[in-house]
């Protein structure tokens, strides 16, 4: 499927997106936390990877299919788990999950989108990942995962690295932090972009669609708030993942992995793979870069477990310089919303067909016939 040729890259789906996406709402998607160190940091770093093409040498035409936890994909990256995503556009959730079951590619609903396991399921006939912001309540917890398991997910992926909300001033600044408010600049904001604020209308005030049956009716915002901090915790230990590791019978992936030791630990604890993430520099500011983190673990572990990489990751290279370094598979968030806030009900397909051809290029440049030989390409730099 080919790409809208105005929007070569996720810079300039960015740019675009922009200009349509209320102030307050874009900065939720497009900020880090603290002073956004992290943020840049994640990319900058990727981009000291270098990779060594092989010319002259007899090769087939590259492929960019690949195998993760059992399952092939047409291409090696995947859409991460993302709050709010109908906040900063309209039915997005539901847009980027046709567009990833349409190209092949995993899509990871977090259990804090606008969107219900269900519905995600079934835009993808059963092959959508499922990620757990893990209850306080096991109840809770297990009635979430009954109805993951329900609706035919085959990964469920425990999120890590959220054992408090990451400070982020632009979110308190607009009132986005828990609970958010409705300003009046907020509200300006909405008045300018009328194509957000159609669409809002056409498919209603975004809401945490997966944990309806659990919140209580008539809550105000303030009110809402409270109950996700008393619902919800994000600290993960031994004795809260061995009893989710004994109910799923799928695959279980551990997501925010950023040391070796706790790559030791989800080794031990049985799960099948893990994403290194600092969770798009959106949490701790002076937090190792995901490229680096991820070299220090694929080193040592990439035989022991699948090892996935998100966090930084902006382009067709971006994905190729984290395949070389170790991660067998990758995932990006930020950028597919970038697409649906520029172009809409096309975003999803737009950025899938984009990045699937930017990687491909870098594949046949490099004269690397298949994505598992990419490693032989990096340069180790002293």
């Amino acid at each position: 499927m080919a790409f809208n040729p105005n929007y070569p890259s996720v810079e300039d789906l960015r740019s675009k997106a922009k200009k349509r996406i209320p102030k307050f709402a874009f900065e939720y998607l497009d900020g880090g936390c603290n002073e956004d160190v992290s943020l840049a940091r994640n990319t900058s770093e990727i981009r000291k990877i270098q990779l060594r093409p092989r010319y002259l040498r007899n090769t087939a035409i590259s492929t960019t299919k690949t195998k993760i936890l059992g399952m092939e994909f047409d291409a090696p990256f995947g859409i991460a788990p993302v709050g709010l995503q109908g906040l900063m556009w309209p039915n997005a959730a539901e847009i980027l999950a046709k567009s990833a079951f349409d190209h092949n590619i995993p899509f990871i609903l977090s259990t804090v989108t606008t969107t219900s396991i269900e519905r995600a399921s079934e835009l993808t006939e059963g092959k959508a990942w499922f990620q757990l912001y893990n209850p306080a309540e096991d109840a809770l917890r297990n009635d979430i995962i009954e109805r993951a398991e329900a609706a035919g997910c085959k990964v469920l992926v425990l999120l890590c690295d959220v054992p408090t909300f990451g400070y982020r001033p632009r979110d308190i600044r607009n009132g986005l932090a828990l609970p958010p408010k409705m300003t009046l600049a907020n509200i300006l904001q909405i008045l300018g972009r009328p194509a957000w604020a159609l669409n809002t209308l056409r498919f209603g005030q975004p809401t945490f669609e997966t944990l309806k049956p659990y919140t209580p009716k008539g809550l105000n915002l303030k009110q809402l708030g409270k109950f996700m901090d008393k619902t919800f915790s994000g600290k993960l230990n031994k004795e809260r993942i061995q009893p989710i590791r004994d109910r799923w019978k799928g695959k279980l992936v551990l997501k925010g992995v950023a040391s070796e030791q706790d790559t030791q630990d989800a080794i031990r604890m049985g799960f099948d793979g893990i994403i290194v993430s600092n969770h798009g520099g959106r949490q701790l500011d002076a937090a190792q870069s995901s490229i680096n983190a991820l070299l220090e673990i694929a080193e040592k572990y990439n035989d022991q477990i699948e090892i996935m990489m998100d966090s930084g990751l902006q382009s067709g290279p971006d994905i190729a310089r984290a395949m070389a370094a170790g991660a067998k598979f990758t995932f990006m968030g930020r950028s597919f919303l970038y697409g649906c806030g520029a172009l809409g009900t096309n975003g999803g397909d737009h950025t899938i067909s984009m990045l699937k051809t930017q990687f491909k290029q870098v594949m046949e440049q490099l004269c690397c016939e298949k994505v598992e030989n990419l490693p032989k390409h990096l340069i180790k730099l002293s």
